[in-house]
């Protein structure tokens, strides 16, 4: 695994340099833009052609049998079964905490303000597919919606040719997920921002996805809202001496088997460390069932970056802004003042972030590529939406005319101020 030395800004230089970048493909670009506008152009018919072209799966009903779905829990192991149940807890216990009430402002005699908390009417949930199953990420999308109080929560998934798997169904029951639609990629993203004749029109997007999901979201942004742009997985590490190298090697392959461009990063105070978990990455690649998945990430973007003190590793990992953080330091959560800018943080040794991908409770759709500097992880917040509201005595509207008509003629807008000296007209002498 490379490992770079130099200065903190030295370091932050070649970091930015290494940077996977939100690239601008104009060939993605093109292909969504015709997707997209066949989609709207042919509804249904789209969907059916982009299946059978992509997906290879003939699709005559999009709408998955309610029946298949509620009998799905069922049919899983036991065990696979309880493991979804403690994770359905977990991210409902966490997530609960995040619901707004709204609230209510009488600042004055007379004056009321305050702030109205409204659910989203109908969300859709963007799950993966192709050959991996990812019951994860419907929990952790549909489960602070339920929260929220949205109303209808529709999930679209790429069609199989054996039919939808039994885990996949199993977590969306659990989660309660309102309808499910054999759809995906590009083609799935426009027929929840515009409508099929099957396929509802949405509110809002939210979900992972590949280069073409993440460019369709981009697209249909301004029809539809999005939950954000996804890249690539990140996992940065902040270890000192004390660290496991066997632990942290584990921990950085566990993002990087994701994608070949996938970022798996880790600071450290210790050259000694650095070399360690650099043999262990080498040691323990050849054992994993995607290995040349991981190794192409940690031979494209991977790194140890060795900094002269614990405070330049925060330093360094703010710039970087990762979507997981792990730090493996003594007393860990004595360090999170120091924390700027990460998705979601894994304090000490037993915090792995497969922990968080699965069942501690907090979300696993993260901000990527850097931007944790301005995103949040998706949360119960991403769902409602915050109306404010007034209301004014006459008595209120005339303590404060004057003060409303200067600011109005100040911008050169006389048709505010008249609005106001139409209902109060001793404002008209200011």
């Amino acid at each position: 695994m490379k490992i770079l030395t130099g200065t903190l800004s030295q370091l932050k230089q070649q970091v930015d340099i290494r940077r996977t970048a939100v690239a601008q493909n104009t060939d993605v670009q093109t292909i969504v833009q015709a997707i997209i506008a066949k989609v709207r152009a042919e509804g249904d018919s789209a969907l059916r052609t982009y299946s059978n072209k992509l997906d290879h799966v003939t699709v005559n009903d999009f709408q998955v049998d309610q029946a298949l779905i509620d009998a799905a829990p069922a049919q899983l192991p036991a065990k696979l079964l309880k493991a979804l149940q403690l994770a359905k807890a977990n991210i409902t216990s966490y997530h609960q905490n995040e619901i707004e009430r709204g609230f209510v402002d009488t600042p004055n005699p007379g004056i009321i303000r305050g702030q109205k908390i409204t659910p989203l009417a109908a969300v859709g949930l963007y799950v993966p597919g192709g050959t991996a199953a990812y019951p994860s990420t419907i929990l952790m999308t549909a489960i602070p919606a339920k929260l929220a109080g949205v109303k209808k929560i529709v999930m679209v998934t790429p069609p199989q040719p054996n039919g939808l798997n039994p885990v996949v169904l199993a977590a969306a029951n659990l989660a309660g997920v309102d309808a499910i639609y054999q759809v995906g990629g590009a083609q799935a993203i426009a027929a929840l921002a515009y409508g099929t004749e099957s396929i509802p029109r949405v509110d809002k997007i939210m979900g992972p996805g590949n280069r073409y999901v993440a460019e369709a979201k981009k697209q249909v942004f301004g029809n539809v809202a999005i939950d954000m742009i996804a890249g690539p997985s990140e996992i940065g590490i902040i270890a000192d001496e004390s660290a496991d190298p066997i632990r942290l090697a584990a921990d950085l392959l566990s993002q990087a088997e994701h994608d070949p461009n996938a970022r798996a990063m880790m600071v450290t105070t210790s050259e000694k460390l650095a070399s360690a978990v650099s043999e262990q990455i080498d040691i323990q690649l050849p054992t994993l069932p995607r290995e040349s998945i991981a190794r192409a990430a940690i031979e494209n973007q991977g790194f140890i970056a060795i900094v002269a003190t614990i405070n330049e590793a925060f330093s360094l990992m703010n710039t970087i802004a990762p979507e997981h953080l792990e730090v493996q330091l003594p007393d860990p959560i004595t360090y999170l003042a120091q924390i700027q800018n990460a998705g979601s943080v894994f304090l000490g040794q037993n915090a792995a972030e497969p922990v968080g991908d699965y069942v501690a409770g907090p979300n696993h759709v993260l901000p990527t590529a850097g931007s944790a500097r301005f995103f949040s992880p998706l949360g119960v917040y991403d769902f409602v939406k915050r109306t404010q509201f007034i209301q004014y005595s006459s008595e209120a509207l005339a303590s404060q005319a004057d003060a409303v008509v200067t600011l109005a003629q100040a911008e050169g807008l006389d048709g505010h101020a008249e609005a106001i000296i139409k209902r109060v007209p001793a404002a008209k002498e200011v």
